[in-house]
């Protein structure tokens, strides 16, 4: 990867970006960081999105306007990483920003059956409101077949998707591989994208060793992190997630659907694991992420 401009003495970029994208292990990531934010401050300014932070609200833009590019969609964008800019200290650590959403709307999210066309805007408008520092940025991908199947099982659980996998597969049947979203995401920030492949993280409970590197950690400081105790944001099991993708197609107040989402994932031995008789052989979703 080229080098970047915006970099400290040392090399390390000052402003680092990871776009997601979701279902590549960003939820434990975003554990991992805030379980050591007190070990990590004297080093990197960390912004996720907790709680009642502005990065909530940076997500929900990015997500609506990958879903309607129009020009209100996009000035709300512009307005929400604006805000972000705004907060920022400006004492010389590296600024690292992670929330899985900036790639835009999902597969299965609000009818979206493309692989994150809007991302490359994003791209623009992050650059366009973090000038002159150029961000450099960060991608997770995975194994695409597992990814659609974690992708289908989450669009099922939080985004009221009501369709079986196999539905989902002929769907998504045009669905391109990642050297598709590489080119194009390299074409929008070049020199500036770092693509990681999250098997080659191999301590998961220290999730994003390639994206800390990135940002100026060696191995033994990363290893000195507080571990995670579990995988975080475990996928449903099967009869939990056919319980759920069933009740997506009754007309169900979002409110009351959430709450029961809520009760399906405190409650999933409740649920037959194998009630999976929507799917074909060989397509059930297996794994955690």
């Amino acid at each position: 990867m080229a080098d970047v401009a915006a970099a400290d003495s040392a090399g390390s970029p000052r402003l680092i970006i990871h776009l997601g994208v979701q279902k590549t292990g960003s939820t434990s990531l975003h554990h991992f960081l805030t379980r050591n934010a007190d070990q990590l401050a004297d080093r990197l300014v960390i912004r996720t999105p907790q709680a009642g932070t502005p990065m909530r609200p940076l997500g929900r833009a990015a997500i609506n306007f990958s879903l309607d590019p129009d020009r209100d969609s996009e000035a709300r964008l512009d307005e929400a990483i604006a805000t972000i800019r705004e907060e920022l200290p400006q004492d010389g650590r590296t600024v690292l920003i992670s929330h899985e959403n900036l790639a835009g709307a999902m597969p299965g999210n609000g009818g979206e059956t493309r692989l994150f066309p809007m991302l490359p805007r994003i791209i623009a408008a992050l650059d366009r409101a973090f000038a002159p520092v150029p961000p450099v940025y960060a991608v997770y991908t995975r194994p695409m077949q597992a990814w659609r199947a974690s992708v289908w099982a989450q669009a099922v659980r939080t985004d009221g998707y009501g369709r079986t996998y196999a539905e989902f597969l002929d769907e998504m049947r045009d669905l391109p591989d990642w050297d598709d979203l590489a080119a194009r995401l390299l074409a929008a920030a070049p020199g500036r994208m770092h693509l990681f492949d999250l098997t080659e993280e191999r301590d998961f409970a220290r999730p994003g060793t390639q994206l800390l590197r990135l940002a100026g950690l060696d191995d033994a400081a990363i290893s000195g992190l507080r571990p995670l105790a579990s995988p975080s944001m475990q996928r449903l099991n099967a009869g939990a997630t056919e319980f759920m993708r069933r009740l997506n197609n009754l007309a169900l107040n979002p409110q009351a659907r959430a709450k029961v989402a809520d009760l399906v994932a405190r409650a999933q031995p409740l649920f037959n694991a194998d009630h999976g008789a929507d799917l074909r052989p060989g397509q059930r979703p297996e794994g955690t992420q």
